[in-house]
């Protein structure tokens, strides 16, 4: 029996019904939408029977040389050996080159199939075997294509069905959980906030199915909207292309298939793909590159992304200014600003939440520690697993988290923030350090910042990204973790006392211990609970110096918002800065939304607005991030106020002199205290004598690694320093409160 059909038509009829009769409106020819779509002005008129003789003598043939139109400017002698068929519409030819990288290659149509196609000006068409249904922009060229094809219910990638088309055919991202629960429908623009906010809320089905329509109504659902590709685009060397629509000054050479797609390209910036990709479903962004032998499948790129080196991306949202290299992601929803290299790194079913760098070796997770596939990883920013660790199904971290190399056998929830956790199995137990960047590796931790900052390439900044290490999620994981540690310290100080302990409180005995520094704590097992599904203890490391350094970090986040105040509204008393100081404060819990940080009453109002058909699109959507955005600097100083009053126990509207004094005093020996550890941390690498035997002297040593005194972050966070300490004096000056 014969398993392949084969469907025989007349010759005639190629090029011809792109849009079969029942998909065709009243009245309307099939190209109506491609009309709609050509918009390169240019005036297009029938051949003459001298143009016709030329592309005859040239060795062109037509079906029908009536549907064969072009421009005043069309030179016959530019078109040879092609083969056209359906109406075929060709802007201005000149006799020159197009010339691009060492790509040379003279303007023109040349040993071509080309089938019911709109070109531009000058265009180069050179070894297209299969040309179809395509809009071509000016100064485009392509050349050695085996196939380039749009069908009449493409899609470019975007999560919708066609006109007469089953619900089954649609593409889904399942994002961040294997078992499709949390899945999307992409769609050209997607931010990463759009793809969080569907993703969670599942039991909000009136939400869902807003989200739902939101979608399907920015795109229309007729059949035959032709591809599209623009002004000045490179396409070479490639086999398969098929439903993809791509933008201008795209350049895409060697690619084996691409194939529903959007490609975003433009002033916003070049993408470009090379050679050996095979990309199926999806939408890539502005700027973003895709090289040797990349494999994505059901997925979007954010703009300014990269996919390098055999990366597999499936079933999974990358969010702007990411790399992922040699390694596999699949079901995943991964914020702006993620590192991931290595060909043997794993990462599945997990949300992850920016700024993060996922090492060699890392798997994370397996998900074969339950009955199904419907285990999640959620992790806050920062995360850096290292070398080889192994990570179960289902497990959360706080922000900043750093795991050393192991295998972790069990699931974990992790609420302290900027900790190093270590599986020790020498003692068969779970370790946490919480502050472990700032007591000993502050130089990586400013420098996630300021790089991420610096590498921020999007134009259109719909969503504000905050990429600071002290802001309003990690603030209040601080207080979460401060009030943890004073527990599990009074817990501990229990074990060691004798007699009745039902009537202790044990928080508060952990606070005391902890305010006043007692050196008893030191000699503590301190350990945390419902930290890892399992009977092993949960030992955390360096309470006391941790606690002492959150303290300090929340005051210092604290008292530089209201020197933001004072700079932003030029208060030259200190009964001004009272005056402009809230009488009530409150700390608000706050969402990380797609990298940018909204309070999560302004979420739920967001939800509701949704829900009640008050906003109604995606662009309304969006019009919030932007307002948000706005806000932001207020909302965040509001924050920080609230945070200096509770961690300080001050009514910041009764603040007296000398307190704000010593608090400015306090924030400045934390600026030096952390410019210093920068420094020291980086100066590690320098004095360590492992790091030295590789070099044949100190002068050898600088000429490859540069000179500790010439780096220029080191040098920046000096500057800064400076400045700041001058700002303090101003302030106290200013607002007298030096006696």
């Amino acid at each position: 029996m014969s398993q392949n059909i084969i469907n025989r038509s007349p010759l005639s009829a190629l090029g011809y019904d792109f849009i079969k009769a029942p998909f065709l409106p009243k009245g309307k020819s099939e190209y109506y939408l491609r009309n709609m779509q050509i918009r390169n002005g240019i005036e297009y008129r029938r051949l003459t029977a001298h143009e016709i003789e030329m592309l005859v003598r040239a060795g062109n043939t037509s079906d029908d040389w009536n549907n064969l139109l072009v421009s005043d400017a069309f030179n016959p002698e530019l078109v040879k050996n092609c083969k056209f068929y359906g109406l075929v519409r060709i802007g201005k030819l000149e006799p020159f080159c197009l010339g691009f990288s060492d790509l040379k290659t003279p303007v023109g149509l040349y040993n071509s199939t080309i089938i019911s196609c709109d070109f531009g000006d000058n265009v180069v068409i050179d070894n297209v075997n299969y040309l179809s249904h395509y809009i071509i922009g000016s100064e485009v060229i392509i050349t050695n294509v085996n196939e380039l094809v749009t069908t009449n219910h493409a899609k470019f990638g975007n999560g919708i069905i066609k006109a007469g088309e089953e619900e089954d055919v649609r593409i889904w991202l399942e994002i961040c959980n294997e078992n499709t629960g949390r899945r999307v429908m992409p769609f050209n623009g997607m931010l990463p906030g759009d793809a969080f906010l569907w993703s969670r809320f599942r039991n909000d089905h009136v939400l869902q199915e807003k989200f739902k329509s939101f979608t399907e109504q920015k795109f229309d659902d007729r059949r035959g909207y032709y591809g599209k590709i623009g002004d000045r685009t490179v396409i070479k060397n490639c086999n398969i292309i098929k439903d993809v629509w791509v933008g201008t000054d795209a350049y895409i050479k060697g690619a084996n298939k691409l194939k529903n797609l959007t490609i975003n390209s433009g002033p916003e910036g070049r993408t470009q793909i090379g050679e050996g990709c095979e990309i199926v479903n999806g939408i890539i962004g502005f700027g973003c590159r895709l090289f040797y032998g990349v494999k994505a499948i059901r997925f979007i790129m954010a703009s300014h992304s990269q996919l390098k080196y055999g990366a597999r991306l499936i079933n999974s949202y990358l969010g702007n200014n990411a790399t992922i290299s040699c390694c596999e992601v699949l079901n995943s929803l991964i914020f702006p600003a993620h590192e991931q290299h290595h060909n043997n790194s794993f990462l599945c079913a997990a949300l992850i939440m920016g700024q993060s760098n996922i090492a060699a070796g890392a798997t994370i997770g397996s998900n074969h520690n339950s009955r199904g596939a419907d285990g999640e990883i959620i992790v806050g920013r920062g995360f850096w697993p290292g070398l080889c660790v192994s990570l179960k199904h289902n497990s959360i971290f706080a922000s900043f988290s750093i795991l050393s190399k192991g295998d972790y056998p069990s699931e974990l929830n992790i609420p302290f923030p900027f900790a190093l956790i270590t599986n020790d199995l020498g003692k068969d137990r779970i370790t946490i350090m919480p502050g472990y960047w700032f007591l000993y590796n502050m130089y990586a931790l400013a420098r996630n910042a300021w790089k991420y900052i610096d590498r921020d390439k999007r134009t259109e900044r719909i969503q504000l990204l905050e990429f600071d290490y002290l802001a309003p999620d990690t603030i209040n994981e601080l207080f979460t973790s401060l009030s943890l540690m004073e527990t599990a310290t009074g817990k501990a100080y229990a074990k060691t006392v004798t007699g009745n302990k039902k009537t202790m409180d044990i928080h508060t005995i952990g606070k005391e211990l902890l305010k006043t520094g007692n050196p008893t704590v030191n000699e503590l097992e301190i350990i945390a609970d419902n930290i890892e599904n399992s009977k092993r203890e949960a030992v955390l490391l360096k309470v006391l110096p941790a606690y002492k350094v959150f303290e300090e970090l929340i005051v210092y986040y604290g008292v530089t918002a209201i020197l933001g105040l004072v700079k932003a509204y030029k208060i030259n008393s200190f009964e001004e800065l009272l005056a402009a100081l809230p009488a009530k404060t409150k700390r608000t819990e706050w969402m990380n939304i797609g990298g940018q940080l909204i309070p999560t009453e302004e979420l739920n109002f967001l939800k509701e607005r949704i829900r009640s058909g008050k906003i109604k699109s995606w662009d309304h959507v969006h019009d919030f991030y932007r307002q948000q955005g706005e806000k932001y600097t207020s909302q965040k100083r509001n924050h920080a106020w609230a945070s200096l009053a509770d961690i300080t126990g001050i009514q910041l509207k009764k603040m007296t002199r000398d307190q704000f004094n010593g608090l400015l005093n306090a924030v400045l020996a934390t600026k030096e205290w952390m410019t210093k550890g920068i420094y020291d941390s980086r100066a590690k690498d320098y004095d360590n004598s492992y790091r030295k035997m590789v070099y044949e002297s100190i002068p050898e040593m600088d000429e490859v690694i540069g000179k500790l005194e010439d780096n220029s972050f080191i040098k920046q966070q000096l500057a800064d320093l400076r400045i700041f300490k001058k700002e303090i004096t101003a302030v106290q000056k200013r607002l007298k409160l030096k006696a």
